[in-house]
């Protein structure tokens, strides 16, 4: 069996823990999760996340927003208001969210 070299695996550690920073709390998967069926406000959100403070979910939009997940979208210029939905790149994570949860199902 051929083993990877040391640069290969180092990279491979290096994307978990990319991966690990952007989706490694406690809210974020699960905000995902609520953006995969629709779009979403941010009061929606609110509701569908019980227990979030709004300082919270503003930090992790923002985030999935600069790392290009979410998709910010403005339908109401006064006061400007804003729907979120996944990006491509965010739909990206449905299936690796779907595998953490049939895990955990497995395994609860």
């Amino acid at each position: 069996m051929k083993t990877q070299s040391a640069p290969q695996e180092l990279q491979k550690a290096g994307c978990i823990a990319k991966a690990l920073q952007i989706l490694g709390d406690k809210w974020t998967p699960l905000l995902i999760r609520e953006l995969t069926l629709c779009p979403q406000t941010f009061s929606d959100l609110e509701k569908l996340l019980i227990g979030i403070s709004p300082r919270t979910l503003s930090q992790r939009l923002n985030m999935l927003v600069q790392e290009d997940i979410v998709d910010k979208r403005l339908y109401c210029e006064h006061p400007p208001r804003y729907s979120y939905q996944l990006s491509p790149k965010g739909r990206d994570l449905q299936t690796i969210l779907q595998d953490m949860a049939q895990w955990s199902a497995k395994y609860k």
